[in-house]
């Protein structure tokens, strides 16, 4: 069943809410609010690529607060393990049996700090966690809980010592964007509140978990025309045959637009698709799972380059034509 203009009307009126309370955290950076909430609303996952002291820790206890949820940090270092993310099996001598002990993956919202400094064994460890939301170990399937997001970062600025994210694992997380220097008005904002040390304390509530899962249903019912599907799908294709990229957007990729996209859509009161949506986040969303091939690299070529030449290439629908099964 579609979403209804008034149902999409209410989704808009909360995801404002929620990026205002949010703004008052994280000041100067509402865009960027905005595409992780439709990160966390779509069941995705982000990526944050940024120098340090820009706000990224502050946003995930920010959010976290904001809907009453769990919130746990894992600092990624180069002797972390996978058992102090996943959490392990421990002998208890006093009750004659083995017992799980959770780690800190065991949370609604996880920031995932400099994930690029643990080695690709701990890093792979994530995997599982965030394509379905749970763990194995010994055998055994431990559910995390839901909502369940993940928000890691990247310090582009200080590489030695770091192992580069493997494309398979790139291409898990729903976007990656960078949170940026504030402008002036907001920097001398924050300078003038520096006395508060965790903005986050003083954050409104404005939803549940519960919350978060049912928007997630219902922008999930965002009508999605044939001609947008179509047009998503001849984007990621144009970004295949791309003569500067050796690996494309996938179908997972392709999937995730889609899912994101209906949130965006929602989120401006609409219950249903446009092109513009797909056009909003294709840098975000798209941009991270380019792979190029190392004479375009040479050359100055840039993801955002390939598929900036995908959306002149790739004639946008004119029309939406309504779609009878919601897609």
């Amino acid at each position: 069943m579609t979403i209804t203009p008034e149902e999409a009307t209410r989704f808009a009126s909360t995801f404002d809410r929620l990026v205002r309370t949010l703004g008052t955290a994280i000041l100067g950076k509402p865009d960027t609010i905005r595409l992780v909430t439709t990160a966390m609303l779509a069941g995705g996952h982000v990526l944050l690529e940024d120098a340090p002291g820009t706000g990224k820790t502050m946003l995930a206890r920010s959010l976290a607060a904001a809907i009453s949820v769990k919130h746990s940090r894992i600092q990624f270092t180069p002797d972390l393990l996978p058992s102090d993310v996943t959490g392990v099996t421990i002998y208890e001598q006093s009750k004659g049996r083995f017992e799980f002990h959770p780690g800190p993956v065991f949370s609604n919202i996880l920031l995932a700090d400099e994930i690029n400094r643990a080695s690709p064994k701990t890093q792979s460890a994530l995997l599982e966690v965030m394509e379905e939301s749970r763990v194995t170990i010994d055998g055994t399937a431990y559910d995390v809980g839901s909502p369940f997001l993940v928000i890691a970062t990247q310090n582009p600025i200080e590489q030695a010592g770091t192992y580069r994210l493997p494309e398979a694992q790139l291409d898990r997380f729903l976007l990656k964007t960078t949170m940026g220097y504030p402008d002036i008005a907001s920097t001398m904002d924050i300078l003038g509140g520096s006395a508060i040390r965790d903005r986050s304390e003083n954050i409104e509530h404005v939803m549940s978990g519960d919350d978060v899962l049912a928007m997630g249903r219902i922008a999930s019912t965002v009508d999605a025309a044939p001609t947008v599907l179509e047009y998503i799908a001849r984007l990621a294709e144009a970004t295949r045959d791309a003569p500067e990229t050796r690996v494309g957007v996938s179908v997972r990729g392709a999937i995730a637009m889609v899912r994101a996209a209906r949130v965006w859509a929602a989120s401006q009161g609409r219950h249903y698709l446009v092109p513009d949506d797909v056009k909003d986040l294709i840098g975000p969303l798209w941009a991270h799972r380019l792979v190029l091939e190392p004479e375009a690299e040479f050359t100055g070529t840039t993801p955002q380059a390939v598929l900036g030449r995908a959306l002149s290439e790739v004639p946008a629908p004119r029309e939406r034509a309504s779609s009878p099964i919601g897609a």
